[in-house]
């Protein structure tokens, strides 16, 4: 079996790092490898895996002094509770639900921690992605998705038996829910597999739905994506997700916004960056444009003398603050665009201009004067 990683070097953190800045990182890992973006990517899942178990340490404080003073071995046999122990991946959105929580927003794995209880099973959250592009996160856009979800199974009405039939004690576990085993001087109860912890099993299963009382089938939900929303942030949509036992509610449903990468516009936060190339003229002498927004042109002066690479700021054009009103600004970096081809004309002009500029500057080149500078 491989050592396992530094907790530490999985998330990418320094051994100082504050508790807010684990937690960055360890959401950062989360959202890179989680299944919805990896799917049948077993090293995704892997990662996901190996960054929660670095997390579930480093993310408490008392876990995290035991690590920092004895290393993997503070967990391991004989040590009393400690890390990771993560079977599946519904372990992890239990555990650590609430990283991705904030405003109204919800979280990006649903729930909180939290282990379940005996009677009627809530549904299960379902989770999809929904790419955007700048222009619909400006505006806020409104969207039909269409799902599979587990609905009650229209034969048995979602009680799992056939023709009514009643549920029984388990013979398993005699109602109990769990099974005990023993270890050594240890006793350990787990649930039992055959009722999975309800106590009681179905004598005649519904033959539709192989005594499930549920089916899998298409639905269209519409979505309604407030204006501004970021890369990563999830929106809880509730009740729709997988329908419950009866007497239970249905699960939620969450959707990870992901946006699609702009030609020309990338975005910081409220916002956008964009590059616009200038000729040489209009830098050195100064012009008026029209720059493109994500809602149109707006007019930009350049000022003579404008250098390559500076940045300038277009007021309220960016996009819309998340909470609380107001936009963000466009910033736009001009550069200089060099021509690959040249007329006569317009090289006897640049010729002249050169010899103009090297009289005008005491007869030295570039290189002449960098050579001074370090002299």
């Amino acid at each position: 079996m491989s050592e396992k990683r530094d907790y530490y070097e999985v998330l990418g953190v320094a051994k100082s790092a504050t508790e807010d800045e684990i937690k960055k990182a360890y959401r950062k890992l989360a959202l890179q490898h989680h299944p919805d973006r990896n799917k049948g990517d077993k090293g995704a899942e892997e990662k996901f895996k190996e960054a929660a178990e670095a997390y579930d340490v480093l993310g408490d404080a008392e876990k995290r002094q035991k690590y920092d003073q004895f290393g993997h071995a503070a967990f391991g046999p004989g040590a009393g509770p400690g890390a990771g122990g993560f079977s599946n991946m519904e372990d992890i959105f239990s555990a650590f639900g609430d990283i991705f929580g904030g405003g109204g927003f919800g979280d990006i794995f649903g729930g909180g921690r939290g282990r379940r209880t005996r009677g009627p099973r809530p549904g299960r959250d379902l989770r999809i992605v929904l790419d955007l592009t700048l222009e619909e996160i400006d505006e806020g856009v409104t969207r039909t998705v269409s799902i599979k979800r587990f609905e009650h199974c229209g034969t048995c009405k979602g009680s799992g038996g056939e023709g009514g039939s009643s549920k029984v004690t388990c013979k398993t576990c005699g109602g109990r829910g769990q099974v005990q085993r023993s270890q050594g001087f240890f006793t350990m109860a787990s649930t039992c597999p055959t009722c999975r912890g309800e106590g009681q099993v179905i004598e005649n299963p519904c033959k539709t739905c192989k005594g499930s009382g549920k089916q899998q089938e298409k639905s269209e939900i519409e979505l309604r994506i407030p204006a501004g929303i970021e890369e990563g942030v999830q929106l809880r949509v509730g009740g729709q997700g997988d329908v419950g036992d009866p007497g239970a509610p249905r699960g939620d449903l969450f959707v990870v916004v992901r946006e699609i990468e702009h030609k020309m516009f990338q975005r910081t936060g409220p916002d956008v960056m964009t590059e616009v190339p200038f000729s040489f003229a209009q830098l050195a002498l100064g012009d008026k444009v029209e720059i493109p927004t994500l809602r149109g042109k707006v007019a930009m002066t350049i000022p003579p003398g404008t250098q390559s690479g500076k940045v300038f700021r277009l007021r309220d054009q960016g996009l819309p603050h998340m909470e609380r009103r107001g936009r963000g600004d466009q910033l736009v970096r001009v550069f200089i665009e060099v021509p690959s081809k040249l007329t006569d004309r317009q090289k006897e002009l640049l010729r002249e201009f050169g010899e103009i500029e090297s009289s005008e500057s005491g007869n030295k080149s570039f290189f002449d004067k960098i050579a001074s500078y370090f002299s």
